[in-house]
């Protein structure tokens, strides 16, 4: 092995109840190792002329024992294990001298050469642990992959390490034979257990668990759940962590058409995907027909993701599909996304509110079902409010002939927003009057969100994604002044 490369470090847990542990430094960093060790039942004893003031708090409430002055070898005297956390490398080298000549294991903060013992990176899940080390070679990388890790393993970790641990006996004798045991566990993790955790309704997930140890034949068949998560607008950064992971355990997905690729991609790769989109004009599957597939798959004991553009409550049919799994007895969830409002408007530069300008929003969905329009659109043309009308690319003309019959200046800016958060965005701006022969002549197509509000004036100078707004200087007007 070379002399560059870190030793092959064997990991360990070390059960510390009742075991003196010595912090040797009274400073900051000697505060975070004693932080680490609170909890372990550790026996903690801190040497150092002086402590910061959180170790001089812990002392005084007798959670550690102050040994004042500096390091001498008597210290680590029916030690179990010594940190040297000093910013003085002559001590710290002392402490790890006299631990090998002690053989008593010695971490010494920031020097691997010294170190006899190092203490990893982890992630904390309850009594769930995660070590991570780089040997002492890269303790940055080995901070890097904790923090990812953090992300992927949230607290329902905990709740289901401990829930485990509470039925221990009785799982072993359920399934005494190991190759069994591993499959039922893996069956288990597999269903909605975690899911419940998650949602901290712990008491189901223990009768949950209870149906499952029970025997053979009083077990109740395997059920399913969905979840409805939102996608968001398209850039596939802007999905949430629980979105992300409840891609990664779905057994089917039902997706709109709005979901972009990108998204997909992030999901089982053997999981079953289906399209349900709708556009105008154009139902591919009705709503009806897709609750019915939802409650089909769940049904069966399918983890079940419906995937939707945007936020499942903002104008995503949510409501309607909830209520149908309600109505089923399907156990759900609803995962929040970022609306098209906020991300189309965060990525083409525009405030939705501004204190110079507007002061409220509305979200106003321009398609509604066959019959009399029943739009405010006087309250809709006040001014110093920012409108945001969703699925509006086909009722251009009559957004703006309607706002501007009910008083909303002809010079109102506009914004209209195509494709937003994605590679292909385009931005169109300019003044009320000229929305309709503005989209026409650019051929703005759906998706496309219109943002309508002084607000929108913002973009161009404000824009920050993408190419610059597309506007009225682009193209002669019918009706400029």
């Amino acid at each position: 092995m070379p002399e560059t490369a870190s030793p092959r470090l064997f990991p360990l847990f070390a059960d510390l109840r009742g075991r003196a542990v010595l912090v040797v430094g009274g400073g900051a960093v000697a505060a975070r190792k004693v932080e680490a060790l609170a909890g372990t039942g550790a026996r903690i004893r801190v040497g150092a002329p002086a402590l910061e003031p959180a170790l001089a708090a812990a002392a005084a409430r007798g959670e550690l024992e102050h040994l004042p002055g500096r390091f001498v070898p008597s210290w680590l005297d029916g030690t179990w294990l010594a940190i040297a956390a000093t910013d003085d490398a002559a001590v710290n080298r002392a402490v790890a001298e006299a631990g090998e000549a002690r053989g008593v294991w010695v971490n010494v903060v920031d020097d691997a050469a010294l170190a006899r013992v190092q203490l990893p990176a982890r992630v904390e899940r309850g009594p769930l642990q995660i070590a991570i080390s780089s040997g002492g070679g890269a303790p940055m990388l080995a901070r890097l992959v904790r923090e990812r890790l953090e992300t992927q393993f949230d607290e329902s970790f905990g709740a289901l390490a401990g829930l485990l641990a509470r039925h221990r006996r009785t799982i072993v004798a359920r399934w005494p034979d190991t190759a069994a045991r591993r499959r039922a566990f893996e069956r288990l993790l597999a269903g909605p257990l975690q899911g419940l955790l998650r949602r901290r309704r712990h008491i189901e997930a223990e009768r949950m668990l209870e149906r499952e140890l029970a025997p053979a034949g009083d077990a109740a068949p395997a059920r399913g759940s969905v979840a409805l998560v939102g996608a968001g607008p398209g850039d596939a950064g802007l999905l949430t962590l629980r979105a992300l992971r409840l891609l990664g355990e779905a057994d089917v997905i039902l997706h709109d058409r709005l979901v972009s690729s990108e998204v997909l991609q992030l999901a089982r790769r053997d999981a079953e995907r289906i399209e349900v989109g709708k556009q105008a004009g154009r139902h591919a599957v009705p709503q009806e027909a897709i609750n019915a597939l939802l409650v089909e798959h769940a049904a069966a004991g399918r983890r079940v993701v419906r995937l939707k553009g945007g936020d499942p409550f903002v104008f995503g049919r949510g409501g309607e599909e909830l209520e149908a799994l309600r109505a089923a007895g399907i156990d759900y969830e609803v995962v929040p996304g970022i609306t098209a409002a906020a991300a189309c408007a965060a990525y083409a530069g525009i405030p939705l509110t501004h204190r110079d300008h507007a002061q409220s929003v509305r979200l106003v969905t321009a398609h509604a079902k066959e019959g009399p329009d029943t739009l405010d659109w006087a309250a809709l043309a006040q001014e110093r409010q920012t409108l945001a009308f969703y699925m509006g690319v086909a009722r251009l003309e009559v957004v703006q002939a309607q706002l501007i019959a009910h008083g909303r200046p002809p010079e109102t800016p506009f914004a209209l927003v195509e494709n937003g958060t994605r590679a292909d965005q385009r931005v169109v701006q300019g003044r009320l009057t000229d929305l309709s022969h503005l989209a026409r002549h650019h051929a703005v197509q759906s998706p496309a969100l219109l943002i309508v509000g002084e607000v929108a004036a913002l973009a161009g100078a404000l824009h920050w994604f993408g190419a610059p707004p597309l506007g009225a200087s682009d193209v002669p007007l019918a009706n400029a002044a």
